[in-house]
Order: C-alpha cells, then sequence, then structure tokens
C-alpha cells in the first residue's frame, strides 16, 4: 500500500503517517495521538497559522462583493439583505475550511519534523 501525502491526508482529516486515522475528537479538537497508527500529535503545533491562511483567502474570495455591494444599484433593503447573506457565507467558509486547514498545516509539521524554535538554538548559529 502506497503511503498517503500530508496534504491529501490532511483534506480528509486524517492521519498523515497511516492516511487512516481521524486527527480531531471534536470540531478543532486534536486527539492526542493517532487512533490507528499511534503517532504523537502532541509534537506540532499549528498556532494561528490555518486560522490566518484561511481568512486571508475567504477574505481574498469575497472582499470584492464587499466593496462593491455599496455601490450597487439595490434598494437599501436589498442591500442589507445581501450584507447579512455575505457576512453568513464569509463565517460558514471559514467554519468549514478552519479543520482542513489545520489539519493539512499539522501533517506537514509532523512529516518536515518541525519544532520549536529557541533561543539557545539562535545563540548556538
Amino acid at each position: 500500500m502506497a503511503k498517503t501525502t500530508p496534504i491529501l491526508a490532511g483534506l480528509r482529516l486524517r492521519c498523515g503517517n497511516c492516511g487512516k486515522g481521524k486527527l480531531f475528537s471534536g470540531y478543532l479538537k486534536l486527539n492526542s495521538a493517532c487512533p490507528v497508527c499511534g503517532r504523537d500529535m502532541t509534537a506540532a503545533d499549528t498556532a494561528d497559522g490555518p486560522a490566518f491562511f484561511v481568512g486571508f483567502g475567504v477574505l481574498i474570495l469575497l472582499a470584492p462583493f464587499l466593496f462593491l455591494l455599496p455601490m450597487s444599484p439595490l434598494p437599501a433593503v436589498a442591500k442589507v439583505f445581501a450584507f447579512a447573506a455575505l457576512c453568513i457565507v464569509l463565517i460558514g467558509l471559514c467554519l468549514i475550511l478552519l479543520p482542513v486547514a489545520k489539519a493539512v498545516l499539522l501533517n506537514l509539521q509532523l512529516h518536515h519534523g518541525a519544532k520549536q524554535v529557541t533561543a539557545s538554538d539562535i545563540k548556538d548559529r
């Protein structure tokens, strides 16, 4: 059986090592270890990376609509409803994409052995 790639496994919210175990026990709550292969998930921390990438990407997609909406010839009530709909779409996309981004970044960190840099690591250079 071919080994799965960290990105494809992350897109399926699965372990980057075996490709079968679930990464999350809740919405964004990581399992401490893979339930299938036992890989330690506490060795990596994605911090704010997923939120930044998801927020940035979603806003790039929806910003043109948010800027063009006030200039549209729609009546004020229609603009309010359109703005509310855009806000719902924005929040929904962020909530859908956040676990996927966290899974991909976590799998990439574990795959490449990324770790926290300390002050002593910087002095040694």
